[in-house]
């Protein structure tokens, strides 16, 4: 169903008067909804919703000629519409604007012409090869199409189902809140074309970097001039007796989500090993289709070593509130078909298990194609591993991190997809250098925890608002810098966090 026009009619006009320099005005114009942003004698006019999620960018941020988003950080050109970061790939709607004796009149849609780059391509690599499905490798894969690249990529992905959007997994798809065909980045039908060639199920075993050749597990090769590793992180698997039995699942796949949702049709009781991001999540996403769920984990709190005693508590008590059961500073022992024994001895009856413990990053491939690593696959700020015309993007990576000072690795999706952007275009020669700051978000019931930065290690947090009643905003300093903010339901602040980090002015 079309939505309600909201505002004013903006085909009929408003006063320049409405609209201050650096001011955004929602209206709509015929059946759609507009965005009008005023940089000074300029004014533009754009779809009001972001294309990733429908975020509501009149209440997003405007930095120079761009809007982001206020609910996942997606950025956007407002004089083109062009999807500038990631999570968004897809452009914004662009009209014409005309202003007349003090008024601002939005008229006919502006029809797209196909990018082009304001620097042209330093090299033209005729063969790019891709080794990962996941976030980095679609983004990576997108964004050289998206810049006229036309020669040879090569997408290889062990897994059987195309880059999927995998916070999804762990959120609205599992709760049962949105269709499977919402899970896709693209259909299949985007790979064709756009002429990449993607390939399923295919394993690489090795990189013959004499001859530049990814190496297939059945021998196959595929030669390459570029070559990005997306290879991405696996969960860890729980080692102790009963572990392996078909009703203790995992979740990283579109397989392995699908695997869970069947388990929960008949279930009545679950239990959730880890009280992680993924973990927690996955109880909220169960408890929306009203099963018992137990989280064992051997943490105090959920969540503390990231976001810090204060808001551990917080969450662990809005999942009391929604049902959930916690067993802190426990681990389980061992598994059988239907309980769960922990190390304390208490055994919890169970339907089935969902592990949630971990991920490592999948840095075989690089570790036997002698690429330097250190605690991942080192990259310098070009994301250029130490092997010149391989690079490397999203989990594996290790990176120079110009806000910390440090080498850092995370684990979050947006910087994945980001990564795999910046790589595409230094296979292309660009020498841009990856200097955005970390983001990602975390939803639990209708709580959103948004997070920018990075702290491996702070020595004080300051608590702005209050966050029991979930109108908050932590900044994370070590040596009195800003090193990371987290946030409820504070999205300009959280926006504006961003930008100051990313100048380097965050207090």
């Amino acid at each position: 169903m079309a939505e309600s026009p909201n505002g004013p009619d903006l085909a009929n006009g408003i006063d320049v008067a409405d609209l201050p320099d650096g001011g955004k005005l929602r209206g709509y114009c015929g059946d759609e909804q507009v965005l009008l942003v005023r940089r000074g004698t300029s004014v533009f006019a754009v779809s009001a919703t972001c294309t990733h999620y429908g975020g509501p960018l009149a209440d997003g941020l405007v930095v120079e000629d761009t809007v982001r988003c206020p609910w996942h950080h997606a950025c956007f050109d407002l004089r083109t519409g062009e999807a500038l970061r990631a999570p968004a790939f897809s452009p914004l709607t662009c009209w014409s604007v005309e202003q007349v004796e003090g008024r601002i009149f939005v008229g006919e849609k502006l029809k797209r012409t196909p990018k082009q780059s304001d620097q042209a391509p330093a090299e033209t690599p005729a063969r790019i090869v891709i080794v990962g499905g996941g976030a980095a490798g679609f983004a990576a894969a997108e964004k050289l199409r998206r810049e006229r690249y036309e020669g040879s990529i090569v997408m290889l992905s062990d897994d059987d189902a195309p880059p999927v959007d995998r916070p999804n997994l762990s959120k609205d798809y599992l709760a049962g809140k949105a269709p499977e065909d919402w899970v896709l980045l693209r259909g299949e039908r985007f790979y064709s074309k756009n002429g990449i060639d993607l390939r399923l199920g295919t394993s690489a075993a090795g990189i013959d970097t004499v001859s530049g050749e990814v190496v297939l597990a059945d021998g196959g090769r595929i030669p390459f001039d570029r070559l990005l590793l997306a290879t991405g992180a696996e969960p860890v698997r729980l080692t102790i007796p009963g572990a392996q039995q078909p009703h203790v699942h995992l979740l990283r796949s579109l397989a392995d989500c699908r695997a869970i949702i069947e388990s929960a049709r008949t279930a009545r009781r679950a239990v959730v090993l880890g009280a992680s991001f993924i973990g927690l999540e996955v109880a909220a996403a169960l408890r929306a289709r009203n099963i018992e769920v137990h989280v064992v984990a051997p943490d105090k709190r959920p969540m503390e070593r990231i976001l810090g005693p204060q808001m551990g508590d917080f969450i662990r008590t809005l999942h009391e509130e929604n049902g959930v059961v916690f067993h802190m500073e426990t681990k389980a022992s061992s598994i059988d078909a239907a309980a769960v024994k922990l190390d304390d001895g208490g055994i919890l009856t169970a339907d089935f298990i969902v592990a949630g413990v971990g991920v490592r990053p999948r840095t075989a491939l690089a570790e036997s194609a002698g690429l330097s690593l250190d605690r991942g696959v080192t990259v310098n700020a070009f994301l250029e591993t130490s092997v010149p015309g391989i690079f490397a993007a999203g989990d594996i990576t290790r990176w120079p991190d110009p806000h910390t000072g440090e080498s850092i690795r995370v684990e979050h999706w947006v910087v994945a997809e980001r990564q795999g952007q910046t790589a595409a275009l230094n296979m292309l020669g660009r020498r841009e250098k990856f200097t955005d700051v970390p983001f990602f978000w975390s939803q639990h019931y209708d709580v959103s925890i948004n997070y920018v930065g990075h702290a491996e290690r702070w020595d004080a947090v300051e608590i702005e608002g209050n966050i029991a009643a979930r109108d908050c905003l932590l900044r994370f300093k070590h040596n009195g810098r800003v090193v990371a903010v987290a946030s409820i339901f504070r999205d300009i602040q959280s926006l504006e966090a961003e930008v100051a980090m990313e100048h380097q002015t965050a207090t």
